[in-house]
């Protein structure tokens, strides 16, 4: 991928256009697009749709990490016409935390805070996905903050598998 691609994904990603991303996904097989996103993480969850939601963010709370927004994007695809499986962009984040990735590239700010994605495939299973914080590392050219990379991806990793075992 050239950098003049992966600047334009990243700000494609930075103004929110997942809506977009989220009818695409749609029409694609949800398991198989996720298998070709470089840099994506996606669990299975083993809980339905609302279950996964709600067990995801009581895991958030849990572990005292503020949450910003939850972003419908099955009800604003809904609201243009647009039939999309159940999707729902949960964004959160650690200030004293994601600032460090910050100070070290500020570009880094498009990747936080820190966001998942809870989407259904069209059999009915519900994944979990998140951005690998080696590749936003790597793609911001982060090399300072090897501690706070692992701290990242341990802490995503843990809400991520929260709704992995019943």
């Amino acid at each position: 991928m050239t950098r003049f691609h992966r600047s334009l994904r990243a700000i494609a990603l930075g103004v929110g256009l997942s809506l977009t991303a989220a009818a695409v996904a749609a029409v694609a097989e949800p398991a198989a697009a996720a298998e070709k996103a470089e840099g994506v993480v996606r669990v299975q969850s083993a809980y339905g749709f609302d279950d996964t939601v709600t067990r995801i963010k009581a895991d958030i709370a849990g572990k005292g990490i503020r949450f910003f927004t939850e972003i419908d994007q099955a009800g604003l695809a809904k609201g243009a016409d647009i039939e999309l499986k159940p999707s729902k962009l949960l964004i959160f984040g650690n200030p004293p935390l994601g600032a460090q990735f910050l100070t070290s590239n500020p570009y880094a700010g498009l990747d936080w805070p820190v966001r998942i994605l809870v989407t259904q495939d069209a059999d009915g299973r519900v994944w979990v996905a998140y951005t690998d914080f080696a590749y936003i590392a790597d793609r911001y050219d982060i090399r300072d903050r090897p501690a706070q990379i692992k701290m990242a991806s341990e802490v995503a990793g843990s809400i991520a598998g929260s709704v992995t075992a019943r």
